[in-house]
């Protein structure tokens, strides 16, 4: 019974917050960010459980005051508000219930390459680079750019940036992959809409202990790095280069001028891009996690298309369109990442009732 499993949820949030308050864990400061993170995740599921068990019983109640000359056609009437609010309840708690991806909570790499297009390309990596920026915004969230390369004409060829936050990767998550966009670019004297693409890659930001990687595994080049056009921006080798020799993922940054810091910050992208490659290794050997993703996350995988003459936005994954481009490139991603995130809930569940 749902009751029963909902029972597990209440008992393991009353006993955090029995360990809260004892002495032992007010002294033991990790031991404490371990248990209130615990219970602020278990907070949402603990509240519902607690309302529908509460309704049940008032079902339970009234059903057998259906009886009662007295008060029967009362409990009718109460019944009818009941039953389907426990029944949208259930629907609630059982999307609560669906298995947590561990990565949810982390900050993410987000990695911005220009594809087809030249140019124009480079320019769409700015102007992508700015929805999420506002979107981050909005989200109360810190971007941070680790990387970045620009384009001969403006833009990026390549951007990388960090974004820290609140559940950053459990929103974001579903962007890896191609973005396309049609309009007529600056440099177009006929007016003419061209189509232009590029990458987009999401990587969740991983602690030393999640992927191990060995010294011997690694292989650093160092080098003066160079600005647009090829032209010498330092005179000493701080650019680096690292390759991970098993995976064959290579790194390279030059944003800062000590060396140091550039290998502290290819390492650390060095590591989401193995640990991201492990995940999809791992979702290739389990058939029934693939089926719950929205797309591959491939970057070659074409996701999506901002289309400015129409000022449309089409999802192809789940076959959303949406005339609103202006306020999506304004940072109101949630218009395509909530019916992404509700689709991917709606497969899950799927799979748990199967399963």
């Amino acid at each position: 019974m749902l009751k029963d499993k909902l029972q597990v949820f209440i008992d393991r949030y009353n006993e955090i917050t029995n360990e809260l308050s004892s002495p032992e864990i007010a002294s033991d400061v990790k031991k404490m960010t371990q248990l209130s993170k615990e219970q602020s995740d278990l907070e949402p599921i603990y509240q519902k459980a607690k309302e529908y068990i509460e309704i049940e019983e008032a079902i339970a109640e009234n059903k057998e005051m259906l009886k009662d000359e007295e008060f029967g056609e009362l409990a009718k009437e109460e019944l009818a508000i009941l039953e389907p609010k426990l029944k949208e309840l259930e629907e609630e708690i059982k999307i609560l219930m669906i298995p947590k991806d561990p990565n949810d909570d982390k900050n993410i790499y987000l990695e911005l390459r220009a594809g087809t297009g030249g140019d124009e390309s480079a320019l769409f990596v700015e102007d992508v680079f700015k929805m999420y920026s506002r979107y981050a915004d909005k989200k109360g969230w810190k971007v941070e750019i680790v990387s970045s390369s620009e384009g001969t004409a403006g833009g990026y060829k390549e951007l990388i940036a960090l974004i820290k936050g609140d559940k950053v990767y459990s929103k974001l998550k579903y962007e890896g992959g191609t973005h396309r966009v049609q309009r007529v670019p600056a440099t177009e004297t006929q007016g003419r809409v061209h189509t232009s693409a590029i990458t987009v890659a999401v990587m969740p930001e991983v602690e030393d202990v999640e992927v191990d990687i060995k010294p011997n595994e690694i292989k650093m080049d160092v080098y003066r790095s160079s600005g647009c056009g090829g032209q010498s921006v330092n005179t000493t080798d701080s650019a680096v280069r690292l390759t991970h020799i098993p995976t064959g993922i290579v790194v390279a940054i030059q944003d800062e001028k000590s060396q140091h810091k550039n290998r502290e910050k290819a390492m650390k992208i060095l590591k989401a891009r193995v640990y991201e490659a492990q995940m999809k290794e791992q979702l290739e050997k389990n058939a029934q996690s693939r089926k719950l993703q929205v797309g591959s996350g491939d970057r070659s995988e074409k996701i999506r298309t901002y289309n400015y003459p129409q000022g449309r936005v089409t999802d192809h994954r789940i076959g959303l369109t949406i005339y609103a481009l202006d306020d999506v490139m304004n940072g109101e991603l949630d218009l395509i990442i909530d019916p992404l995130i509700a689709h991917a809930q709606a497969e899950a569940l799927k799979e748990e009732e199967k399963s």
